[in-house]
């Protein structure tokens, strides 16, 4: 019971965050009768599932809001925005019993909200929409929502161990309209073999009923993963002026006989076209030309039949996990097999070591594809931040996403919820301004809020841009210099002075508020997105609004990395970051005069001695190598004895010995069994920095 529980937890969390994104749209088309249903099954299935794992208090809270929901399915209660709050109220409140932090109080309260609706007026029900003396045509016109369907119902053989009872499910059936039921006995053993325990019956049921398929999904909603369950839809309104399906076709549909089973038995007799033919009644070529129809339209129709449904198996996260370290310890051991055949030039073993590598890459690929989950997951929390943050501070505010497809490692998508939330509300509270204000400054009242998400080589680009009042920069020198972060008469450019807002303790709010204004912030930002190998961008404009971009990894497991070396040592640095690789001779540190710059292309690139830096021990080479990185829209070189060659990099976390060395994001085992740290490009540089 206790994995049982786990597993209703792990379902109703995923249904809590589809019942927010559905009420979030819903309030936007309250007429959405598929939004109005996708959040009644929601409500269903958590009040079902909790009620038979234990979840009583849970299922008895739910039960309420599934009740006034069901009214809403059947038009006797509007969609508002009051209704939507108690909604969203009574979701958070579920969620708070899923964590054990719930108030009782509190959701006394929201069900107490939810009793206050109106109730429905007598008049208003669809038994009296239509009285007995109705004319014939409209009684037919109202008939025309009957549906029959086929219902194909074969428990498993352990569904009694689940609590379920397949004759309270046919019951269930049977008030939904007239059925008829069949059940088969061919699974039933010899009386010895009999194990009263498990369910050997199946049944068929034939079912009309005006309720639609939705209502008879939900008889099984407990139970379709316990059976073989198929509904289909045999007919739909008035069918008298149909054709009845002939015998054949019934039996090849239920799956009693084979369509060639049907046609060896029709072969035996003419067919009707060659009866025609010889009756004289028609002529070959005309019964050839009806055949060519016929199989054309048959052709059409499969064309038009829809894809089959995707299957999906929910696995655990830790397990994934597991999995992406073993596929890295592979790619390290395929890195010494390949060095080992280069070494030793054994024809054979270089044919085997490709193929190996070539598996390797495949399997590598598949298990990342299986981390990656799309960015939407991310995107959807922010609508009901948006929402609730712009009512709270009395502005209107519509949030755009595009690229949710866009998909990112799951471990960038965990830690990335923190900066998002961190930059919206900054958007919500500095940038977009209220309705009178914007209406002043010649201005739509409801401000504009966009999110997008692209693919940028390996890696992903998100930008949060927003049409509000922007940041003025001298607003942002004022405050610097005021907290003594700037000197009065420093020269810095508009850009220069928006990349302070990530300074800690700086903020350009004028008072402190529930939202803001604190200075903590853009730093939190920007230490997340590095620990991520990331990066961040601020471009404003006063007046016009603010464009965040955020850059990050697509995956923070295996990366491509440059493999360089300085005396002995061996370094990587991540190939993203990485635009060209230039000589350094020493006639050029000759003419920079005791200036780590080098000219390339007619522009001044400074560089950093990395063995100076990590105090290698030994004389550089004559001619040592610059790796040129793009750090920040700046160009910075990274000087090394030399290059290696591009490597799959598979990253090792560091021992908390070193949690305080800041240029060292990790660590990897190369090929042949050695270790090379990972270098942190931006940290080393930021350091630097700090050190002048």
């Amino acid at each position: 019971m206790d994995h049982q529980q786990a597993a209703y937890k792990v379902e109703a969390y995923e249904l809590l965050s589809e019942l927010e994104t559905s009420l979030l749209e819903l309030e936007q088309t309250p007429d959405n009768k598929d939004l109005v249903d996708r959040v009644f099954r929601a409500m269903h299935t958590i009040k079902g599932s909790g009620a038979m794992f234990g979840f009583d208090e849970i299922a008895a809270f739910t039960h309420d809001v599934e009740t006034v929901f069901d009214r809403v399915r059947d038009g006797h209660i509007p969609v508002t925005t009051h209704l939507v709050n108690l909604a969203l109220s009574a979701r958070d409140q579920i969620k708070a019993m899923l964590d054990g932090t719930a108030d009782a109080d509190r959701g006394t309260g929201i069900i107490e909200g939810f009793r206050a609706l109106p109730a429905p007026a007598a008049d208003t029900a669809p038994a009296a929409a239509a009285p007995a003396t109705a004319d014939p045509e409209d009684r037919a016109a109202a008939a025309g929502d009957e549906q029959i369907f086929r219902i194909c119902f074969a428990p498993h053989a352990d569904l009694f161990a689940s609590g379920t009872n397949p004759l309270a499910l046919l019951d269930e059936l049977a008030e939904l309209g007239s059925c008829r039921v069949v059940a088969h006995t061919d699974r039933l053993p010899e009386p010895a073999a009999f194990d009263p325990e498990q369910c050997y019956l199946r049944w068929d049921v034939l079912l009309s009923t005006d309720q639609g398929l939705d209502a008879v999904k939900d008889v099984f909603i407990f139970a379709e993963d316990g059976c073989d369950l198929s509904i289909d839809l045999l007919a739909q309104g008035p069918a008298a002026d149909d054709a009845l399906p002939r015998l054949g076709e019934i039996l090849v549909a239920r799956g009693d006989v084979t369509p060639a089973m049907v046609e060896k038995v029709v072969q035996e007799q003419k067919r009707l076209g060659q009866l025609l033919v010889d009756a004289q009644a028609v002529r070959p070529e005309q019964v050839c030309a009806a055949l060519a129809e016929q199989q054309f339209l048959e052709q059409t129709r499969r064309k038009c039949d829809p894809p089959a449904a995707a299957a999906s198996v929910r696995v655990a996260a830790e397990k994934l996990d597991a999995l992406v370290n073993l596929v890295g310890e592979l790619v390290t051991v395929q890195a010494r097999l390949s060095q080992k055949a280069v070494t030793d030039r054994d024809p054979e073993l270089l044919a085997i070591t490709e193929v190996v590598e070539r598996l390797t890459a495949e399997l590598r690929d598949h298990v990342l594809s299986v981390r990656m989950l799309p960015i939407e997951t991310a995107f959807t929390k922010l609508r009901r931040l948006v929402r609730d943050l712009s009512g709270e501070l009395g502005k209107s505010i519509e949030l755009h996403t595009e690229g949710g497809e866009t998909e990112l490692d799951k471990t960038v998508i965990e830690q990335l919820n923190d900066p998002l939330v961190h930059i919206l509300r900054n958007s919500i509270d500095h940038g977009i301004e209220t309705p009178e204000q914007r209406r002043a400054a010649g201005k739509p009242p409801q401000g504009t809020i966009r999110i997008q998400a692209e693919h940028s080589g390996a890696n992903v680009l998100i930008r949060i841009a927003d049409d509000g009042a922007g940041i003025d920069p001298e607003r942002i020198r004022a405050k610097a210099v005021a907290k003594g972060l700037l000197a009065s008469d420093a020269e810095k450019s508009d850009k220069e002075l928006l990349q302070m807002v990530f300074l800690p303790g700086f903020s350009t709010a004028g008072t402190v508020t529930s939202v803001s204004g604190r200075g903590v912030g853009m730093d939190v930002v920007k230490r997340s997105l590095e620990a991520l190998r990331g990066g961040i961008e601020i471009n404003s404009e006063k007046d016009r609004g603010t464009t965040i971009t955020l850059k990050l990894p697509l995956t923070l497991a295996i990366i491509d990395g440059l493999l360089v070396q300085i005396g002995a040592e061996k370094f990587v640095l991540p190939l993203a970051s990485v635009e060209a690789c230039v000589e350094l001779t020493r006639q050029d540190v000759a003419d920079a005069h005791g200036r780590n710059i080098l000219n390339i292309r007619d522009r001044l690139v400074p560089y950093i001695p990395l063995r100076e830096r990590f105090a290698v021990a030994g004389a550089p080479p004559a001619i040592e190598q610059v790796v040129i990185n793009q750090v920040d829209d700046h160009q910075v070189g990274i000087v090394v004895d030399r290059v290696i060659g591009e490597h799959q990099i598979v990253i090792k976390t560091m021992n908390t010995l070193y949690k305080d060395v800041q240029e060292i994001s990790g660590a990897t085992i190369l090929g042949d069994g050695t270790v090379a740290l990972i270098l942190d490009v931006q940290q080393l540089i930021h350091g630097l920095d700090q050190a002048a």
